[in-house]
């Protein structure tokens, strides 16, 4: 047998194997953020009422499904419903940014990350839209992170650095921008892709 047919099977081997990696580092750099499997309450509430509005809001898991729902108002200067995961420390260094599969009402949502354990300061923030589906019906939802922006109590924050992906500490969501009334907002999953 000549030489380059021995060596067209090895050629072929070598050419195979590179182009399976980035399908197994992007399998491998999937990573579930939050186990959405028990029900009972999930993150916790920050709305208005801390400057004396009137909105309220509450999250949950309810059936392997995390909900956030309540009433927004402009009343007495308001305009805001937010929830805050417990902080944990978390090094998504590597992943390129996170992935929800939701359904909700139409509206407007802010994902909002924080880099340390403080109850003010800056966060990152990127928008989506949940849109309204049939029962049992969900979106995906990707948030890349080089789209997150550095907000300080709803205001961009300029010289701010980069996110660090490294210190990623609380989760939260928030509704504003002027959409009064009721809102609900169901996840299925959020992980970092």
């Amino acid at each position: 047998m000549p030489s380059s047919l021995r060596i067209l099977p090895l050629l072929v081997a070598c050419l195979a194997a590179e182009a399976a990696p980035p399908a197994a580092e992007k399998a491998m750099l999937t990573t579930p953020l939050f186990d959405f499997s028990q029900d009972g309450p999930l993150w916790a509430s920050i709305d208005d009422t801390v400057m004396g509005g009137r909105s309220s809001s509450r999250s949950y898991v309810q059936g392997g499904v995390a909900v956030f729902e309540g009433v927004l108002s402009l009343e007495n200067g308001g305009g805001f419903c937010s929830v805050r995961s417990a902080p944990r420390p978390r090094d998504l260094h590597g992943h390129r940014g996170l992935r929800l599969r939701v359904r909700g009402d139409g509206k407007v949502y802010k994902l909002r990350l924080r880099t340390d354990a403080r109850f003010d300061g800056v966060s990152w923030q990127n928008v989506f839209t949940a849109p309204e589906l049939e029962e049992g019906e969900w979106v995906e939802i990707r948030l890349a992170f080089a789209d997150f922006e550095p907000v300080y109590r709803g205001r961009k924050v300029r010289d701010a650095g980069r996110l660090d992906l490294s210190r990623i500490t609380t989760f939260g969501l928030l509704i504003s921008d002027e959409q009064v009334g009721a809102f609900r907002l169901e996840i299925a999953a959020l992980e970092a892709y």
